[in-house]
């Protein structure tokens, strides 16, 4: 199974100012995951800001807005695919990386 491991940053949230030793936890978590033969996708993601989102407008045209698809005080920064076994697996590396990110992570199984 492939699971959705998703980091969640605040508003305002600034990789730069990230502490190194932040830095070094996900590297190490990165190359734990590696190394267990889980990881098939990792990707951080630009800021929100960055974002654009497509809609179909009432008269079935395509509309393209700047910003993150939902207005949330919290949003996607980055996320692992990983293939694991099952849910408590994926949970078991979801709580490594809430620790190694300081972040909120949500986990979340692929159809």
């Amino acid at each position: 199974m492939k699971f959705l491991v998703a980091i969640h940053h605040p508003i305002g949230y600034d990789g730069s100012k990230e502490d190194p030793s932040m830095g070094k936890a996900i590297d190490d978590l990165n190359i734990e995951m590696v190394n267990a033969g889980i990881r098939t996708f990792v990707g951080g993601l630009q800021p929100r800001e960055t974002a654009k989102s497509i809609r179909t407008g009432a008269n079935g045209d395509q509309v393209v807005t700047d910003g993150i698809y939902l207005e949330t005080k919290e949003h996607v920064g980055g996320f692992w695919v990983l293939e694991l076994p099952d849910m408590e697996s994926a949970l078991d590396w979801g709580k490594k990386a809430n620790i190694a990110c300081r972040a909120p992570v949500e986990v979340r199984p692929f159809h």
